[in-house]
């Protein structure tokens, strides 16, 4: 079986971000690293393959400046090989030009299985995934908090307000994993050396027959704004009628 993982590679969390100040996109110069979301995605991703007892797990990524420190985590973990899209032409793309991307390397390498998280920390729009299933035309198992090989189909387990819920599909398929779903392992020290050694590809858009005027990117930031700071609370000193204060703002946030 062999399983391909889409990884993301984001800044470390206490680095600061910058925005060009005419695109106002993310500059990503600094080192990158795996997105911790996916990291739950290789886990299962080797998981399934202990469980059929044959395959490969070869991740994939889409990044700027030949950058694969990132990469180097999951190939540590266990992965097989990575495959880096990284193009200068690229700079600004959003979700749907980058779930072009990775659907023309997941053709190229025909996988049964296709991994992502539900969403980057970075960015939020968890639209990519579901958008890549629509590309190569598979099915999506979304939101799944565990996945397992059932003969010849893909079993699921999606948590709900309701319970759970099992769902199923053939193969080739894609499907998104939770943050939690899994422990993933910790590389090790063999891991790590043996990371060294394992191919990592790097592909630009022409080794994928790829238009970059096609690609976009068909959404524009336009504007960014902090966030804004948390004002002061209100103290409220007892002088005898503390109680009916507090029972009046109680009641103008409708809590009772």
């Amino acid at each position: 079986m062999d399983v391909v993982v889409c990884v993301k590679q984001i800044p470390e969390e206490h680095d600061r971000i910058e925005f060009d100040g005419t695109s106002l996109f993310v500059r990503r110069d600094g080192k990158l690293v795996m997105d911790e979301t996916d990291s739950y995605g290789v886990e299962i991703a080797l998981r399934l393959v202990e469980q059929a007892g044959e395959g490969t797990v070869t991740v994939v990524s889409v990044a700027p400046h030949d950058t694969v420190s990132g990469l180097h985590t999951a190939l540590a973990m266990g992965a097989d090989r990575a495959v880096l899209v990284s193009d200068e032409q690229l700079g600004g793309a959003d979700a749907l030009a980058t779930a072009e991307v990775l659907a023309a390397v997941i053709r190229q390498i025909a996988p049964s299985l296709a991994i992502a998280g539900t969403e980057s920390t970075d960015g939020y729009t968890g639209t990519m995934p579901i958008q890549l299933a629509e590309l190569l035309g598979w099915p999506a198992l979304a939101f799944s908090s565990s996945l397992e090989l059932i003969g010849t189909e893909l079993r699921s387990r999606r948590a709900t307000d309701d319970g759970l819920v099992e769902l199923s599909c053939p193969f080739p398929a894609i499907a998104t994993v939770t943050s939690g779903s899994v422990e993933p392992r910790y590389p090790s020290f063999r891991g790590i050396m043996q990371a060294r050694t394992k191919p990592i590809e790097i592909l630009r858009l022409s080794d994928l027959a790829l238009d970059p005027n096609e690609l976009g990117p068909r959404e524009e930031v336009v504007s960014i704004v902090p966030a804004p700071q948390r004002a002061g609370g209100e103290v409220i000193v007892d002088d005898g009628n503390a109680e009916e204060r507090l029972i009046a703002l109680l009641a103008e946030w409708k809590v009772v």
